[in-house]
């Protein structure tokens, strides 16, 4: 019985690896985009300002709000790579301090990243998911080691 069921098995694995990914596709690589239906919004594209006081880092992006938006509370990127590694994202949640949104680290202050799920769909094509539900709130997607910073809001 064994015998008959391990082939069905393996068969069933391999068409469903073999299936391609048949959705909306980024324009540009490297800019993460919230996938809403069959709709690609890019992500704010910046460059996080750095400054240190004391032990902390903090950084910050100006304005209070990204022009990058989804009512999802559990948003799903397509990412396709060219240089930037997909599995290198960190997602954090800003903080909103004088017209603009930060993130501060140091030894007495460790910002909690979400967890986010990469899963390969085609040659160099991803999709990033937060596991956990986002509260309503500026977040980031950021690239461990860079400043650079792919903005959104959850409302």
């Amino acid at each position: 019985m064994l015998r008959r069921i391990v082939p069905l098995l393996l068969a069933a694995a391999f068409a469903a690896s073999a299936q391609k990914y048949d959705g909306p596709r980024p324009p540009k690589p490297d800019l993460p985009y919230i996938k809403h239906a069959s709709n690609l919004v890019p992500t704010e594209a910046n460059e996080a300002k750095e400054q240190k006081v004391k032990n902390d880092t903090t950084y910050s992006v100006e304005g209070t709000a990204s022009s990058a938006r989804t009512p999802l509370a559990s948003p799903i990127f397509i990412f396709q790579s060219a240089k930037i590694t997909p599995e290198k994202f960190g997602l954090y949640k800003f903080d909103i301090n004088k017209g603009r949104r930060e993130i501060t680290f140091g030894p007495k202050k460790q910002p909690r990243a979400v967890h986010v799920e990469v899963v390969r769909l085609d040659k160099d094509l991803y999709k990033l998911e937060a596991v956990e539900s986002l509260e309503p709130g500026e977040y980031s997607l950021s690239p461990e080691g860079s400043n650079q910073v792919f903005c959104f809001q959850v409302y």
